[in-house]
């Protein structure tokens, strides 16, 4: 590490180096029984748990996760939970046109039951409605958002597009030319207090969880489902599977996603000097609209997250927590981080981190059954899952009863997308999807052959 914001800087997460971290349950020990077992801790999981109990009290409901709830992606993130779910609307549109009102609407709803839901149940994770502001750096973005504030006006939506003078005036940055702004659809979270407080919400509900509990399989036991780990096992009737970037318990879905890796730095707090030179006074969730994007926002103690851009791929799907502290590419953030914020100069960053995150060829979550049905899963929320997992939970849960709902009536729950080649295939074709984007982004937004080809065939990757 070169940049000298990073000298003080902890190898660790910020949003997990909290006094406020509860202490692990035991680990399974032994044979159990159950309703409904749930394999992953974080918010798939935790939300699936949750939603279980509340749409079916008495339902005995087993949570397994093989380190601490909420230790993962759930725990790492930038805290942005956005009604899309399906990775924005162009995205949406472009798949699903005939279902995208039906979605949006869908979207809207899922993310007011997660604010009622944090009321009800008393978390402390400092949800706001801060709105999303995705700022353009060149000129060709400038045109892209107009076009995107046109399509979602003509479709009911409150966006704006703003000049340079009124970005800066909400966020000051000389690299900043304007911005698409909605002011509805996303809300700040912090991450692991989210986690967290899901996680208590289902003990008291009487959800038995077990941490530091690795699975190692999933078959069938008679008319239902055993779940064996290191140390024991569970027998349910139906199973979640909520493992998301982790290798899964059913191998047909192994080439469905991939973990990418995304990192993130933390400021000190800022000085009041500091806050008032970039001002920030909305508080909004900011991101900007490179291919390669950076994504930022404010914590409670006035720090910056700084995050995204250089979302990076191992061979052979490769997840270790050696990846996590990659001194280049932190590196990389920083000097990007006083190219955007000049008049911060000084500040030093407290933490840095990596997390890791499944991504799909359709960029959205995708949803299934297998074992005779007993088994529902739910993958591949491409960095968009601190909302989406909530809804992700329903469609599992439906999934599971047996009964057709608006929503496993979805083309998008009912469709896959295609799988990633085996390696080295898949190894190539991120690689060298990776280097197009990013020759996009520094030629004017134009896109290659290679990146034209993908588009046609509606596949991609992106964290």
């Amino acid at each position: 590490m070169s940049h000298p914001a990073l000298a003080g800087a902890k190898a660790g997460v910020y949003w997990l180096d909290d006094p406020a971290r509860p202490e692990p349950t035991p680990p399974l020990r032994g044979h159990r029984h159950g309703d409904l077992v749930v394999v992953g801790g974080g918010y798939a999981g935790l939300w699936s748990a949750l939603r279980a109990v509340e749409r079916e009290p008495g339902r005995d409901v087993v949570v397994l996760e093989a380190a601490q709830c909420g230790w993962q992606a759930s725990g790492r993130n930038g805290g942005f939970c956005s009604a899309s779910l399906t990775h924005g609307y162009a995205n949406g549109v472009e798949r699903w046109p005939d279902e995208i009102d039906t979605l949006q609407k869908m979207g809207a709803r899922n993310l007011d039951e997660i604010e009622e839901t944090l009321e009800r149940y008393g978390i402390d994770c400092g949800f706001e409605r801060t709105g999303d502001l995705i700022v353009a750096t060149q000129q060709h973005q400038l045109r892209d958002l107009a076009d995107s504030v046109e399509e979602l006006r003509a479709a009911g939506q409150d966006v704006r597009l703003l000049d340079a003078a009124q970005t800066r005036a909400r966020i000051d940055s000389p690299t900043f030319l304007g911005a698409f702004f909605d002011p509805e659809e996303t809300a700040l979270v912090e991450p692991a207090r989210l986690a967290w407080g899901l996680r208590e919400a289902c003990l008291r509900a009487g959800v038995r969880i077990f941490e530091q509990t690795p699975v190692t399989g999933v078959h069938t036991d008679g008319a239902g489902v055993e779940v064996t780990t290191r140390g024991g096992s569970v027998s349910a009737r139906q199973v979640v599977l909520a493992t998301n970037a982790f290798p899964s318990l059913l191998r047909r879905l192994r080439l469905m996603t991939v973990p990418v890796y995304d990192y993130v730095l933390m400021t000190e707090p800022l000085s009041r000097g500091q806050r008032d030179a970039i001002g920030w006074q909305g508080r909004e969730g900011l991101s900007d609209s490179a291919n390669l994007f950076h994504y930022s926002r404010l914590t409670r103690d006035g720090r910056i997250l700084w995050g995204g851009y250089d979302a990076v791929y191992h061979f052979g799907s490769r997840i270790d927590p050696a990846l996590e502290y990659d001194g280049r590419t932190h590196d990389l953030l920083a000097h990007q981080f006083f190219e955007t914020f000049p008049q911060l100069d000084g500040l030093g960053f407290s933490h840095r981190w990596a997390g890791v995150i499944d991504t799909c060829t359709r960029f959205t979550a995708f949803y299934g059954t297998a074992l005779g049905d007993r088994v529902a899963y739910a993958l591949g929320f491409t960095g968009l899952g601190v909302g989406a997992t909530r809804f992700a939970a329903d469609v599992m849960l439906d999934l599971l009863s047996g009964h057709e709902t608006e929503r496993t009536a979805l083309r998008m729950v009912r469709e896959k997308p295609l799988p990633f080649p085996p390696e080295p295939l898949r190894a190539f074709g991120i690689g060298l999807t990776r280097r197009e984007l990013e020759r996009s982004d520094n030629n004017a937004g134009r896109r290659s052959l290679w990146l034209k080809g993908l588009d046609a065939a509606g596949l991609g990757f992106d964290s």
